[in-house]
Formats: structure tokens, C-alpha cells, sequence
């Protein structure tokens, strides 16, 4: 497949990405991406370089995956700008902070372990063997198929027990899930400070810890995630009489604690409120009120939310934020799980069979920059050009990841096809294209 013929997001882009990365080595970047995007059957890096046509020179793409793999932070944040730029996102920036694992086989993996299966399945797999990803993506919202989320940046955590088995020379270092999302929260704050955007985080409750949300709080970000019924809640503090200030510090915590059950239990102050939630309109019965948590470092705004099976409770770091934001971020969370299933069954992450640890950082950033490029290119692209569904199919339902990618392949096959042909085609390079097609196909 030529370059030329790719789409001008992606080629803008590798053009950037190329200026990151040692010039003797910046064009493999480009053929990597082409080969992932026409690859097929199993996900291997050898699927990738095959779709390519990289004949016998194969070896240095291993090394260049380690290298991106070490670097893979800067092409990360080069495809942010790009994306922004395309897609225009109003208000604050939105990401979602979740881990999710790859299944991984052979004991030579380097950072492959046994963790817990979220999706253990009709089987009851309560473990598997491989890696765990600690992922950033950015949640917009499309005016038609609602919230969409693009994968930026992936970080590896491996468990201090399986630290011995990577090699020294790597110089690999523990950190904990709530570290690397830290780390990845701080990057996104520094890029959205540089555009001139605020920053909204939406995590699962499991990071709703202290060693996450002081960092982010530090790096001038609002969490928003769900709050334990049992949390070590606080009253405001109570400013002294008189309008008198007491010297030292004042005090940041309220005297009083705060029992979740005792609020949503009693029948008083619940008001109803419509909010945007999985692309409708829908009535929720809330409460909300202001407390102190220590592991969120002082003011939080709650809310309790009460559904069918019992009531909910979720919190933000930043007290101005309204009821209606955090239910509808909320929901949107929800696109970073679509996101993960998207990027193992459509582009195979997991699959790549690299050894090397920063080798396999970089094929999942291979996987992560074409997910949000495929799904960028066709943001402003009407359904009718992404999906051919025949005449008596007429569900209403949003285009999946799987046929965006395959319109992306078929309009790039297209203009090869033009510009091979032409007002007078040339022979040899009609039957060059007509080779490269038939490979493809087979």
C-alpha cells in the first residue's frame, strides 16, 4: 500500500510523529501503521510487516517497536492536538482512566503475569496469564452515536512479584495501577494546559484512592468517580465565631462524619432531575450535598442516586461541577469499556507475540493510535458512507469500530485504484496494484 494514498489526518500525523523519533528510523513508523490497518488473521507483528510487503528486512522493525515503545508518550501526544483539532469538543476535556488485561502465552513473556479476569465468562475464569493496561482515552461526544472513546496512551503494570523475571537491562520499575494512572492523568493536564482546556477525569471506584486523586488534584483536575457507602465522609468546617480567624492553618475537615446510609435512607431532600444518559433523555431521583474526604485532600461535591435495585452514591473533586455533569459522565464511562472490547477483537491487542516488555508497549501503541485515527477519520462521515447494509435491514444502530475500519480500507483501496488506473493506465502498474489486491485478499 502507498503512503500517499492514506487518508490526510494519518498523514499529517506520521509526518509529526517522525520528527519524535531518530530520522534513521522514523519511516518504519509509517509502514508499521500500513500493515496494522490491512492486516489479517491473527495480529501478529509478522501479519503486520506481511501487509507491508517487508520482505527480508524485517529484523529492525522488532527493535523500532521497543524504541516506540519507550517513546510512545510523544506520538500520543501529537495524535491528541490532531484529534482535537478534527473533532472541536466543547467545554472541558473529558478522559476516562481504566485498566484492562491482554491474554498472553509462554513463560518468556517479559511483564506477563496472572491477574484477574473482568470478563471471566460462561467458563468462570476468575485468572489469566498476560498483561494489564492502565489506559487513558479521551471521551467525546458525537451528536449521533453519543459518547465515543479514543484511546491515547497505554501504560504496562507489572506486579512486583513478576518484577524479577524482566530483565535488569530494561530497567523496568514497580509502580502500582493508581501510580500509572496518576502518571497518565498528569500527562493529559500538562497537554490540555498547553491548549488552554480544563480537565475532567472519569474512573471506576477503584481509583478513588488517595495515591490517585492527590496527584490529579495537584495537577488541577476534577475526578469524578463512585464513592464507597462506607466512606470516611466529614461535615464542612465550621468557620469560628465572631468572623475571628484562630491562628494557624484553618481546618480543612468538619468535625462532624457523614453516613451515606443515613442520607439516602431518610425521605427528605431527594429532587428529580433530567440528565442526558446512553444517548437519551432520562429522570433520576438525586440528592446532593458538600462533605470533606481526606483521601481526596478536602472539598468534594456528592451526589445519591436512587435506581431500581437500591441507590448509588458518586462524587467529584470540584464542588461547582452540577448534579447533571456528573450522572451524564458518569454514563459516558462507559465508552472506555466499549473501547477496550474494540481494540482486542478489531485490531488484535494482545496478539502481536513481541517478548521484549517495551516491545510489547509499543505494538498496543500501534493498536491505540489507529483506533482513535479510524475512529477520528470518520467523526464527520455520514452512516451511509461507513456501513453498506442491505435494503431490509432498517434498525437504527450506530456504526461499530469494525466498520469504520473496513470504509477506511475500501475508500484508500479505492483511490489506489483511480490513481493506478487514470485516464491511460499504465500496464505494469495496474498488475503491480492487481498483485498487491489479490494478496490482500488471500
Amino acid at each position: 500500500m502507498d503512503l500517499p494514498f492514506l487518508p490526510l489526518l494519518w498523514q499529517d500525523l506520521a509526518a509529526g510523529m517522525a520528527s519524535f523519533l531518530h530520522q534513521r528510523a522514523a519511516w518504519r513508523l509509517a509502514v508499521l501503521l500500513t500493515g496494522a490497518l490491512f492486516a489479517k488473521g491473527r495480529r501478529t507483528v509478522t501479519s503486520w510487516l506481511r501487509a507491508a510487503h517487508v520482505g527480508s528486512g524485517f529484523a529492525p522493525f522488532y527493535s523500532f517497536l521497543a524504541a516506540l515503545g519507550r517513546r510512545a508518550d510523544c506520538p500520543a501526544g501529537l495524535l491528541l492536538q490532531r484529534v482535537l483539532q478534527r473533532l472541536a469538543p466543547a467545554g472541558p476535556l473529558l478522559f476516562a482512566v481504566d485498566d484492562t488485561p491482554t491474554p498472553r502465552y509462554g513463560p518468556h513473556v517479559q511483564g506477563a503475569g496472572v491477574h484477574h479476569n473482568p470478563t471471566p465468562g460462561p467458563t468462570d475464569q476468575r485468572f489469566l496469564y498476560g498483561h494489564v493496561w492502565v489506559t487513558l482515552a479521551l471521551v467525546a461526544l458525537h451528536p449521533l452515536w453519543g459518547a465515543i472513546g479514543l484511546p491515547l496512551r497505554a501504560l504496562l503494570y507489572v506486579r512486583r512479584k513478576d518484577l524479577p523475571r524482566v530483565p535488569a537491562r530494561q530497567g523496568w520499575v514497580f509502580r502500582t495501577k493508581l501510580e500509572l494512572a496518576a502518571e497518565l492523568v498528569a500527562w493529559a493536564a500538562r497537554l490540555a494546559r498547553f491548549l488552554g482546556r480544563a480537565v475532567r477525569v472519569v474512573a471506576d471506584g477503584f481509583y478513588a484512592k488517595r495515591p490517585f486523586l492527590k496527584p490529579a488534584a495537584r495537577a488541577g483536575v476534577a475526578v469524578i468517580s463512585r464513592l464507597r457507602r462506607d466512606a470516611g465522609l466529614r461535615t464542612l468546617p465550621v468557620p469560628p465565631r465572631g468572623g475571628r480567624r484562630r491562628p494557624g492553618r484553618p481546618p480543612t475537615y468538619g468535625s462532624g462524619r457523614i453516613s451515606l446510609a443515613k442520607r439516602a435512607g431518610q425521605k427528605r431532600g431527594w429532587q428529580r432531575l433530567e440528565c442526558r444518559q446512553y444517548g437519551g433523555k432520562v429522570v433520576k431521583q438525586v440528592k446532593t450535598f458538600l462533605a470533606t474526604w481526606r483521601p481526596a485532600g478536602g472539598l468534594i461535591r456528592v451526589v445519591l442516586v436512587r435506581e431500581d435495585k437500591g441507590w448509588l452514591a458518586y462524587f467529584c473533586t470540584d464542588a461547582n461541577v452540577s448534579v447533571a455533569a456528573v450522572l451524564e459522565v458518569m454514563a459516558d464511562r462507559s465508552a472506555i469499556e466499549q473501547t477496550f472490547h474494540d481494540v482486542k477483537e478489531v485490531w488484535g491487542a494482545g496478539q502481536q507475540q513481541v517478548r521484549n516488555v517495551y516491545a510489547n508497549a509499543g505494538a498496543m501503541a500501534v493498536n491505540l493510535l489507529w483506533y482513535s485515527l479510524v475512529e477520528a477519520w470518520a467523526w464527520l462521515r455520514r452512516e451511509e458512507e461507513l456501513v453498506a447494509r442491505p435494503a431490509w435491514d432498517e434498525e437504527a444502530r450506530r456504526p461499530s469500530h469494525a466498520d469504520k475500519r473496513r470504509a477506511l480500507q475500501r475508500e484508500i483501496l479505492s483511490q489506489e485504484i483511480r490513481a493506478a488506473v487514470g485516464e491511460r493506465p499504465q500496464w505494469q502498474e495496474f498488475q503491480e496494484f492487481t498483485t498487491r489486491l489479490l494478496d490482500l485478499a488471500a
